[in-house]
């Protein structure tokens, strides 16, 4: 268990995180590392129809020539509550003075975390780094000029800060090293929505978003939460090719391989690790194999386990209901449902927190939708609670959110 770690989470992973085989293998890690240094350290397939999240804003970077200032102290310890309840928030509205607005609604109502862009969908560090290759290649992008300062005042208003980090859908990096670009059968690169994605499979890329969970935990995030950590699903996606590194492995093994390399560099910072993944793996086989998502395998390699519940996400007649979108209660209460037998099977100790993402935007593309306000966004988190889980998020890419739905803060 990583110190600190209490309330809800106590029956989570951190409390198993040593005491597992990965932690029996750091422990002899550790016996040679002394040896060493005294002799000589070592309901159906839906993907197709699915919508992605809302697509995110595209902000004017600022420029780049002012560089983040260096930690001038070092970060403010962790102060974590009982049962996170937090908002999505870019990389663009946190370096802005909407972030403000953001930082009085945590105050004012019950909403206790933020979940912010360190690495976005664009393949982007939000903040310019010292060194390392995002640097390199030049990922970084001054949307937020300090950092440090951000999270500094963050944690002096009592808000969990978790670091939001775009995994394998990387088009920059994708552009600049196509060597790490993900493969099909043929030779060529595979795209979603026409563009490029890297490989799971390839060492290089899960070093490179290690070094970038790292750096987000010297900076002082309290958490890293990985997003599209999955395989594409566009044109190629289907027949992928084989390298020495996926030669016999699953799409699920690399990426649960890739979360416990993280999981073991984070748990030496004691930093908490997360991973979003599809509502719809929890119960169709189909899905979870296509992206590589096993949802109890993945919650084995993780603390935090953040299934994307919207209703919007699910198609008629899932579940019973002719338009999921227009029952929020319903579908998020069948869906936990799932997600409960699905973890069920997983023994106490290595169970992760479920902390849900919710829909806070109204999906105009579906057909019978209705209008996503405070009842809505507080039937959903209803669900949550009846379902017995205490922990959940809100998706608006726009960043609109307000208190209607929620309770005041304590």
């Amino acid at each position: 268990m990583i110190g600190g770690y209490g309330g809800g989470y106590q029956g989570s992973r951190y409390r198993g995180r040593r005491g597992g085989p990965r932690g029996s293998t750091v422990l002899l890690a550790l016996l040679a590392a002394v040896l060493l240094a005294l002799g000589l350290w070592a309901g159906r397939g839906v993907l197709a129809g699915l919508g992605s999240k809302e697509a995110d804003p595209t902000p004017t970077p600022m420029s780049e020539a002012t560089p983040t200032p260096e930690v001038s102290e070092p970060p403010v310890p962790s102060n974590r509550p009982e049962a996170v309840k937090g908002v999505y928030v870019s990389g663009a509205v946190a370096g802005d003075a909407k972030m403000a607005e953001i930082i009085e609604l945590l105050d004012t109502t019950e909403l206790n975390a933020v979940v912010i862009d360190v690495k976005n969908d664009d393949g982007q560090l939000t903040y310019i780094a010292q060194e390392g290759m995002a640097k390199d290649i030049g990922a970084c992008v001054r949307f937020v000029s300090d950092m440090p300062a951000l999270l500094k005042t963050l944690k002096e208003h009592n808000i969990y800060t978790i670091a939001r980090v775009v995994a394998f859908k990387d088009p920059l990096l994708a552009k600049a090293r196509p060597d790490l670009a993900l493969k099909s059968r043929d030779g060529s690169t595979v795209r979603e929505g026409g563009l490029p994605w890297v490989d799971p499979f390839n060492q290089e890329v899960r070093d490179y978003l290690t070094e970038i969970a790292l750096g987000a935990a010297e900076l002082g995030f309290d958490e890293v939460q990985f997003d599209y950590v999955r395989f594409s699903t566009g044109k190629g996606g289907d027949d992928l090719l084989v390298t020495s590194a996926s030669e016999g492995k699953s799409r699920a093994d690399g990426i649960c391989e890739f979360l416990e390399q993280v999981s073991a560099a984070l748990g030496e910072k004691g930093v908490a690790l997360s991973a979003d993944v599809f509502g719809t793996v929890i119960m169709n086989k189909t899905d979870a194999d296509h992206l590589g998502q096993d949802y109890a395998r993945m919650g084995q390699a993780v603390d935090v386990i953040c299934p994307m519940v919207y209703p919007s996400h699910y198609a008629s007649g899932v579940f019973g209901l002719e338009v999921p979108d227009a029952q929020p209660y319903g579908t998020i209460l069948n869906i936990m449902d799932r997600s409960k037998s699905a973890l069920g099977k997983v023994p106490q100790e290595e169970r992760p927190v479920v902390r849900p993402w919710l829909q806070a935007f109204t999906a105009t593309w579906v057909p019978g939708h209705i209008e996503y306000g405070g009842d809505q966004i507080r039937d959903q988190i209803q669900a949550v609670y009846d379902m017995g889980y205490t922990e959940w998020i809100l998706w608006n890419a726009q960043n609109n959110y307000s208190a209607d739905g929620l309770e005041p803060a304590e």
